[in-house]
């Protein structure tokens, strides 16, 4: 323990000078792992959020006819009755994945899961505006694939 004396002549100990950068050192460790420990609850709280609502929210839509849509680069299908069918494609209703199964869902609920986990969504049609982006020199930009087109 070496004891040595500083510019203005106080006495300074390097043992409490270790002892105090290591204490500060372990609260900046202690703050950072409670952040993420916060992060991940409040991830938790998310996720059991959006699945008690799909759950809710369900729609029945068992039917005949078929809807396609794509799931990141996969064309999925799922046949939906009639009236589901043509929800789906007004932006009425909604395709919601929840556990590898797909949920159709009320638009409104959609928008409320969006806001809180958007990745969950995977059928949103907005009837407002155009979700695609046309390029200027796009050859087939005047051509508008309808929604109900099938496949």
């Amino acid at each position: 323990e070496r004891v040595q004396a500083g510019k203005n002549g106080t006495v300074v100990n390097e043992a409490s000078v270790l002892a105090e950068q290591n204490r500060q050192q372990q609260l900046q460790r202690d703050q950072e792992l409670n952040r993420q420990r916060k992060a991940e609850q409040d991830k938790k709280a998310l996720a059991a959020q959006v699945k008690q609502l799909i759950e809710i929210n369900t729609i029945t839509h068992k039917g005949e006819t078929a809807f396609n849509f794509t799931d990141g680069s996969v064309v999925k299908r799922l046949y939906v009755s009639n009236r589901i069918h043509a929800e789906l494609t007004k932006g009425q209703a909604a395709i919601a994945k929840l556990a590898e199964q797909y949920h159709v869902i009320p638009v409104k609920v959609a928008e409320k899961i969006q806001q809180r986990l958007a990745e969950t969504i995977i059928v949103l049609h907005n009837t407002g505006q155009s979700a695609e982006v046309q390029s200027e020199d796009d050859p087939y930009a005047a051509y508008q694939i309808p929604h109900d087109l099938m496949w």
